[in-house]
């Protein structure tokens, strides 16, 4: 393939065509796991509630997280060192496996292990479909890229509730898994034959075996035990002892990591200002989109009544306000080249939503509701694009996979220890504001304390877990009882957000203090005369195509 002039500086170079064709590649995978996680973020209320697994709730999400986490750096490095396109068939093969077997998931176990197996082919999909982006556009150009790749979310967040919902409500919950298998297929055949083998020949092919399993080694007892802590004290060695555990294994991850010759994720990266702190700030951000959009569908299912499909639409606020600013932003900095003011503004818009938020009661109107979801989204929405044009602005050349995977990793691990920490902070408020709102409804005080005894926190959190509690209350007090439930159940939401806020507000300080406002590239590397081909500051050969 030739290069054609306007695209002479970016480190792969094709022409329009065969652009277009990549693009269209990429967006295809992204939508496929973009789509699943719409739908599946509006069924699990319902699929935990017949599996008899709401104890385990945020299990389903969680191990998904988990593997796509410990992944995502791995297939970034390696996708750098072998090419983007056999790394993300792979990924997307894993990922249609997990799906299947997530369909025909019979008890909660089961659905918990597919589901960590989808999340090992995701891990794939984000890191490599920007780092593709990264390949062919210089960071000048990126920020309209980025828009797509926001049309892509926008098209799922409008298909994927309502399927979701239609799916659950009138087929069964099995098929939102099984309906991955058709567009997974399409989008293997086309990314097969239109996406290059973007190769670098010029690249030791040296794979960080040991770093990758201390890099496993050290995630995975770190979320186990904040999950585990959900049911259990800090002191107790299934949570305490595994999270100091992790800790260990992260202190011997980064001294082998400073030795390896090929390291996974490179401590060079953690160096330079612009990166660290954008890793950071999306580390911190990714607390308040996960705890919104696992627990807000729970408080539509559970105290509004609505049925999946409903809760889908329902949450669209949330998700529209997140798109248009991740799509405006990046057109933005694309056209002016200054990301900082940008990022400082919706870090503080998300840290407003959430505050907003916490303000969650049993009787909050619905349009209320969505101007606070407005809100953070808004907040939300620049991190998705802003933050991978910093980060690319910054990278070498020769670890833009493992840095744009560094970014999915830090955004995913903020996203799995916010939820792991939410949903502590929920079972236990749920717990404590159950006996307190029913008797504040009006419910005599030893009656109040009889029913919270009687029924577990985790059955009122299911779809229709009230209801089969009624069963035991005195008809002229089950009106009270729902009263009082659906109030404590906001409460602990709300519980549970605060947690989000902090977040926020941490990444507002961070971002607005710490991260430098640098000139977007229009080229890769230094001039010419000043470049070193061995140290990553610009691209010692072009990447060969296939």
């Amino acid at each position: 393939m030739t290069a054609t002039p306007q695209l002479m500086d970016a480190p792969v170079h094709v022409d329009p065509r065969a652009r277009t064709e990549i693009l269209i590649a990429i967006l295809l995978a992204m939508f496929l796991a973009a789509l699943d996680q719409t739908i599946v973020g509006t069924a699990l209320p319902t699929i935990m509630t017949q599996l008899h697994g709401n104890d385990y709730y945020t299990w389903v999400v969680t191990i998904y997280l988990l593997t796509a986490t410990i992944s995502g750096p791995i297939y970034g490095k390696l996708s750098d060192l072998f090419g983007r396109r056999p790394m993300v068939m792979i990924g997307v093969s894993l990922f249609l496996v997990g799906s299947a077997l997530s369909g025909l998931s019979q008890e909660v176990w089961q659905l918990v292990a597919a589901r960590g197996l989808q999340g090992l082919g995701a891990g794939a999909i984000f890191p490599i479909a920007l780092a593709v982006i990264g390949d062919l556009f210089t960071p000048a150009e990126r920020g309209k890229y980025q828009g797509l790749f926001g049309a892509v979310f926008g098209i799922s967040a409008l298909i994927g509730p309502a399927l979701g919902g239609f799916l659950t409500d009138n087929v069964g919950w099995h098929w939102i898994f099984f309906v991955n298998l058709p567009i997974g297929v399409v989008a293997l055949v086309i990314i097969w034959r239109l996406l290059p083998a973007i190769k670098h020949p010029e690249r030791a092919r040296s794979i960080d075996y040991l770093g990758s399993a201390v890099f496993t080694a050290a995630l995975v007892p770190i979320l186990i035990g904040l999950t585990n802590k959900q049911t259990m004290d800090w002191t107790n060695p299934e949570v305490g002892g595994l999270i100091l555990l992790g800790l260990a294994f992260t202190a011997i991850f980064v001294w082998v990591e400073s030795r390896a010759a090929e390291p996974i994720l490179p401590l060079s990266l953690f160096r330079n200002r612009s990166i660290s702190v954008s890793l950071l700030a999306v580390f911190l951000a990714g607390f308040g989109f996960f705890g919104a959009i696992i627990f807000v569908p729970r408080w539509f299912q559970v105290v509004l009544g609505s049925s999946a499909t409903e809760s889908g639409y329902q949450i669209l606020p949330l998700l529209a306000g997140l798109i248009v600013s991740s799509v405006v932003s990046g057109q933005i900095i694309s056209r002016t080249g200054r990301y900082r003011w940008i990022i400082v503004i919706s870090m503080a818009l998300l840290a407003v939503g959430l505050l907003l938020m916490t303000q969650l009661r049993g009787d909050t109107s619905l349009p209320v509701m969505w101007l606070w979801m407005v809100v953070a989204g808004m907040g939300i929405g620049p991190t998705m694009a802003a933050f991978t044009i910093v980060v690319q602005n910054a990278a070498p050349i020769a670890q833009l996979g493992a840095a744009t995977g560094a970014l999915t990793f830090f955004r995913q691990v903020g996203g799995t220890v916010g939820l792991a920490i939410g949903g502590t902070l929920f079972g236990s408020a749920l717990a404590t504001e159950i006996p307190q709102q029913v008797a504040k409804a009006g419910i005599p005080a030893e009656l109040a304390q009889r029913f919270a005894a009687s029924t577990a926190a985790s059955e009122l959190s299911g779809v229709g877990g009230l209801a089969t509690a009624l069963a035991n209350v005195p008809e002229q007090f089950r009106a009270m009882v729902t009263t009082g439930v659906h109030e404590a159940f906001s409460l602990a939401i709300a519980s549970a957000l605060w947690v989000s806020v902090a977040a926020a507000l941490v990444a507002l300080a961070v971002t607005a203090i710490g991260l430098p406002e640098l000139p977007l590239r229009t080229h890769h590397g230094p001039a010419p005369a000043a470049a070193r081909p061995d140290d990553g500051s610009e691209p010692a050969s072009i990447a060969a195509l296939d």
